[in-house]
């Protein structure tokens, strides 16, 4: 390779290094010209950095993500039985739990009927070639298998960070055993030390609101309508209904009593808040171990 500068062939080896490259280019085009190519030798450091900071990112996930699986495994083999009815939960860790459950279905011959709690509790049954049962024809169901946003030390979730809210409030309802499976960051000693987005509160539009200020007079905090984020507009459950998320105040204890005054305010159709519901919660942890809680 050589470089010309007039008319003068600057002979470069085929095999030189980047310093003799950058002589030769020095030679050519002046000191200045190379001195302004140097923060392109820099970019590479730069980007480096931040490839460790992505991977670092992906790491975090995937420990996540096998805490959720663990969790989720660990569940359906304890608790599913021939001939159950169960209520499938929502949320991105029951996608685990209908895995596990679709394997063991189809390697034991196993007899069980499935209730869900969303549209998308719906598509997994389906999906999984589950099959799929209504609260119509099984009131009563074995056990239901649900995530939660975070659980306390008192087995009080918060749950609807997925807006599915009512209707896995209603399912949990029609059984003695609520499982909860969920990843070790929503291990919390407190409700709202690791959830930081409300909790959620179903309510009739038109009351949306008179109910946010009435909330917001009565306890504390702030309130704000759930967005949707693909559509204009707020989130529409469903059940045709708003979500508010209730940022709630830090000096809040009595979760039961609550419970109880919020639902009382007429077009709150149900909260996130699970209080006296659940059995048991497999944490899935990053080390790959189970904590469960009782």
């Amino acid at each position: 390779m050589n470089f010309v500068r007039h008319g003068i062939i600057i002979p470069v080896a085929r095999f030189a290094t980047l310093c003799e490259i950058k002589s030769a280019a020095a030679l050519l085009l002046g000191n200045s010209a190379v001195e302004a190519r140097r923060p392109v030798f820099r970019g590479f450091k730069e980007a480096a950095v931040v490839s460790n900071h992505q991977r670092g990112i992906n790491m975090s996930k995937s420990t996540l993500e096998s805490a959720k699986k663990i969790a989720a495994y660990k569940a359906v083999d304890e608790y599913v039985k021939d001939n159950s009815v169960i209520g499938i939960g929502s949320g991105s860790t029951i996608v685990y739990a209908v895995q596990r459950l679709a394997e063991r279905v189809k390697e034991e011959k196993l007899n069980v009927v499935c209730v869900p709690t969303s549209f998308q509790a719906r598509q997994l049954i389906i999906n999984n070639h589950l099959s799929l049962g209504d609260l119509e024809t099984h009131p009563q169901l074995d056990f239901a298998i649900d995530g939660a946003d975070e659980v306390d030390c008192d087995l009080n979730l918060i749950k609807g960070g997925g807006g599915c809210l009512l209707q896995e409030k209603i399912v949990a309802s029609c059984t003695d055993t609520l499982v909860i499976i969920a990843d070790y960051t929503k291990n919390s000693q407190k409700l709202g030390e690791q959830y930081k987005k409300g909790l959620p509160l179903e309510v009739v539009p038109m009351a949306y609101v008179p109910i946010r200020r009435k909330v917001e007079e009565d306890f504390g905090g702030s309130v704000k309508l759930r967005m949707a984020v693909a559509k204009a507009g707020p989130v529409v459950t469903d059940n045709g209904n708003f979500i508010l998320d209730w940022q709630f105040p830090d000096n809040v204890k009595d979760w039961p009593a609550v419970n109880q005054k919020l639902l009382s305010i007429p077009g709150l159709v149900e909260t996130g808040l699970f209080v006296n519901m659940a059995k048991k919660v497999f944490f899935g942890m990053p080390d790959g171990s189970i904590k469960e809680q009782v």
